[in-house]
C-alpha cells in the first residue's frame, strides 16, 4: 500500500458564464463553457498515524480549518468507510478568490488522490454524489485527461458535458488582486439583472460558437459588468489587455482574473511581455 502520492491540479477559466434568475431554493443556474489551463495547483497527501483527521499545511495561502480538502477528505470517508487519518501538503499556484475554480480543483484532486492512496475506486455515481456534496464546480474537475478538458457546464455546475478541446490558443491573464465572494457577486448580479438587457447565446450554441472563429464569440459573463462596476480596477484589465487586440477577452467566473484570447503565438508573447510590467500577477499559457 502507498504511504503518500502526488496530484497535480489544473486551474479553469470560463469561457462563456450566464447567470440565471435565483432560483426559489436561493441557488442559480448557469449556462457555462469551462476550459481547464495549465496553471496548477500541487497536493502531497500522505496517510498519518490518526484516524479521522485530515490536516492541511498551506504556506503560501492560509485556509480556514474547514475547507474544499476537509470536506473532501470527509466525503470520501463518508463514501468509503475508511477512518485513517491523512496529512496534506498544498502548494498553491492558482490565484485564490479569482474566478479559476483552485479550491473546487484542489477538492477533486483530494478525491482522485485518497482513491489512489488507499486503493479504492469510487463509482462515477459516488464520486458526483462526493463531488457535489463539497461545492458545484468540483464535478468539472473529477477527470483528467485530454478528453476533460472542456466541457459545457448548467445546472449549479453540477450538470458536466464534456466536449472536444481546442488546442489552437493562447491565453494571457491579468490577476487585479481583487478578492470578490461568490456570495457578493451574486448579490450584485441580481441587482444587475433587474435593468439588464444584454443578449447572451442560447446554451444550444455554445459548442458551435467555441467551435467557430474567436473573434467572433458572441460568450458573455453575467458576473463582468456587476462586479467590474464596483472594482474598477478590473475594468482598467480588461481595458489594458484590449489595447494588444486579442481575439477575446472578459472575465472568468464571479472574478476576478481576466483574460485575453490570441490565436497568435507571437501576438500573446508581446501582450504578456508589455503586461507583465504593470500587472505584477500575469501569465503567457497554452492549451496543450
Amino acid at each position: 500500500m502507498l504511504r503518500s502520492v502526488h496530484v497535480v491540479v489544473p486551474a479553469k477559466i470560463n469561457l462563456h458564464l450566464k447567470v440565471n434568475e435565483k432560483r426559489d431554493d436561493g441557488f442559480h443556474d448557469i449556462e457555462s463553457i469551462f476550459q481547464k489551463i495549465p496553471l496548477y495547483d500541487e497536493l502531497l497527501i500522505e496517510m498519518a498515524d490518526t484516524k479521522n483527521t485530515c490536516k492541511v499545511d498551506s504556506p503560501v495561502f492560509k485556509l480556514p480549518e474547514k475547507n474544499t480538502l476537509t470536506s473532501a477528505y470527509s466525503a470520501f470517508c463518508a463514501a468509503t468507510g475508511i477512518s485513517v487519518g491523512v496529512n496534506v501538503a498544498l502548494t498553491k499556484h492558482i490565484p485564490s478568490g479569482a474566478g479559476m475554480g483552485g479550491g473546487s480543483s484542489d477538492a477533486a484532486g483530494m478525491l482522485r488522490g485518497l482513491q489512489q492512496l488507499f486503493g479504492v475506486s469510487l463509482t462515477d455515481a459516488e464520486l458526483k454524489k462526493a463531488a457535489e456534496t463539497i461545492g458545484s464546480d468540483v464535478s468539472f474537475f473529477l477527470y483528467d485527461g485530454d478528453d476533460y478538458d472542456t466541457a459545457i457546464v448548467t445546472g449549479r455546475g453540477e450538470n458536466v458535458r464534456y466536449i472536444k478541446s481546442r488546442r489552437d490558443l493562447f491565453y494571457v491573464l491579468v490577476c487585479p488582486g481583487v478578492h470578490s465572494s461568490t456570495k457578493e457577486a451574486y448579490e450584485l448580479v441580481d441587482n444587475w439583472n433587474n435593468g439588464d438587457c444584454t443578449t447572451f447565446p442560447t446554451l444550444a450554441e455554445l459548442e458551435s460558437i467555441y467551435r467557430g472563429s474567436v473573434r467572433d464569440w458572441t460568450f458573455r459573463n453575467s458576473f463582468t459588468k456587476p462586479v467590474a462596476g464596483k472594482y474598477p480596477i478590473i475594468q482598467k484589465a480588461i481595458s489594458d489587455l484590449g489595447d494588444f487586440n486579442p481575439d477575446f477577452v472578459e472575465m472568468t467566473g464571479s472574478g476576478s482574473v481576466v483574460f485575453g484570447i490570441f490565436s497568435s503565438e507571437n501576438d500573446a508573447k508581446k501582450a504578456y511581455t508589455q503586461l507583465c510590467h504593470n500587472w505584477k500577477e500575469s501569465y503567457l499559457l497554452k492549451t496543450t
